[in-house]
């Protein structure tokens, strides 16, 4: 088996530190390396110091094989990265020829003019094989020194990932003759991380080497990753396969998908393939469950509308709801919920409607219905299902959790 092949990744960026950008690189880095078999072992993130960035290197050099930099290669002066490589390696800037074709083309196209801060994107580090960037000026550097490999890219998200899809993943595929490693993931719902572990514990204890498990937990769910490492695709492939096959009887109940599954494209096949439509009534949710359903491409198909009846007026009048409901039992009750859901799925003339009502916080609870508590609701034209939640004291955790609830429930109920 080949050795493990570690990396460290490295952001670049008084913006990062200061929370004017959202980091995205490393998670999609960390995902990708990972996937050819490079163990991430450290993320880090450094201001536009020269100082603090040469300390990075010198540090990530005794942790790391592959040491990947993202951010600080545009045209102007705050821009240091490239120099503070040729301090770190020891070399000059220089100019190379086949960057500045593709600079000056890039700006051709555009009808734009270049600047010579714009030509300076061609120089690059003596000792750098230069990676050709198609969708931007800032190029891609590869740095082979002291049997480590080095790796500049932008730090545009979109240049990013197209440059390390596209020339570095391959390229460090091949230097390093990486390992395969496969990832197999159940998506679970309902259920929270402990109660799992122990449903599973005898299966997890059985679990053959190398397959590793690990609990994943999120809004309403836990992701189980099961992990192998080998040098045959298919058979890891089978391995994985049969290790859910044995777990899956345990929580069958529970289980929404798999891999990049979500709980709404998941909903949305199943509305899909029974020809089903959908309506939304929404109180205490806003219309963050319909912003949910509408993520997935094509869900025209299936979803006609939604109708956020955050008064009781709207309730009444555009839902339906009987005002002696209200008065008798008020907006948070099973019975409320459930004449929204009736009631959307007539007014839009669906054959499915969801709703939900509650107190989402971080006021507005009483004694009686403190705030987190939340009803939800499915009607079908075989009969309607409500469920009352007690979620806490977090108005967007609420919400979160709220929608991913509603939206299981019907999926529950697409199933039976």
């Amino acid at each position: 088996m080949t050795n493990t092949i570690r990396a460290e990744v490295v952001t670049i960026g008084d913006e990062i530190l200061f929370g004017q950008i959202t980091d995205t690189n490393t998670a999609w880095l960390g995902t990708e390396l990972t996937n050819i078999g490079i163990r991430i072992v450290r993320k880090s993130s450094v201001g536009d110091q020269a100082d603090a960035i040469l300390q990075i290197l010198h540090e990530a050099h005794q942790r790391a094989d592959v040491i990947i930099l993202t951010g600080g290669l545009g045209p102007t002066k705050d821009d240091i990265t490239k120099k503070t490589l040729c301090t770190y390696f020891g070399v000059d800037l220089v100019r190379n020829e086949t960057a500045l074709a593709l600079v000056t083309s890039f700006f051709e196209k555009r009808g734009r003019e270049m600047t010579d801060l714009n030509r300076g994107q061609a120089d690059l580090p003596a000792n750098a094989t230069y990676i050709q960037n198609d969708w931007g000026t800032a190029p891609g550097m590869w740095f082979e020194h002291d049997g480590r490999v080095y790796v500049s890219l932008p730090g545009v998200p979109f240049e990013m990932k197209h440059l390390m899809s596209n020339r570095i993943l391959p390229k460090l595929r091949e230097h390093f003759k990486t390992p395969i490693i496969k990832h197999k993931m159940i998506r679970t719902v309902g259920i929270g991380e402990s109660f799992l572990a122990e449903r599973i514990e005898a299966w997890e204890d059985a679990l053959p080497e190398p397959i590793k498990l690990a609990y994943l937990p999120s809004f309403g769910g836990v992701k189980l990753r099961l992990t192998t490492t080998g040098d045959n695709d298919a058979l890891l492939d089978q391995q994985l396969d049969e290790q859910v096959g044995k777990v899956l009887p345990l929580i069958e109940k529970n289980v929404f998908g798999y891999d990049d599954d979500e709980l709404e494209d998941v909903v949305g096949r199943l509305l899909k393939g029974k020809q089903l439509t959908l309506g939304i009534a929404e109180s205490c949710t806003g219309g963050y469950v319909s912003s949910q359903i509408t993520k997935v491409p094509g869900s025209s198909a299936y979803f006609w509308g939604s109708i956020v009846s955050y008064s009781n007026a709207v309730k009444v009048n555009q839902l339906g709801v009987e005002p002696a409901t209200l008065e008798q039992f008020g907006a948070v009750s099973e019975e409320t919920v459930r004449q929204m859901a009736e009631g959307v799925r007539k007014a839009l003339g669906t054959n499915v409607g969801i709703a939900t009502s509650g107190i989402a916080g971080p006021d507005g609870g009483t004694p009686d219905k403190p705030v987190g508590t939340i009803w939800i609701a499915c009607a079908t034209d075989q009969r309607t299902v409500a469920r009352l939640l007690r979620l806490g004291q977090y108005r967007d955790q609420n919400i979160q959790l709220t929608s991913t609830y509603v939206l299981n429930m019907l999926r529950e109920e697409l199933l039976n």
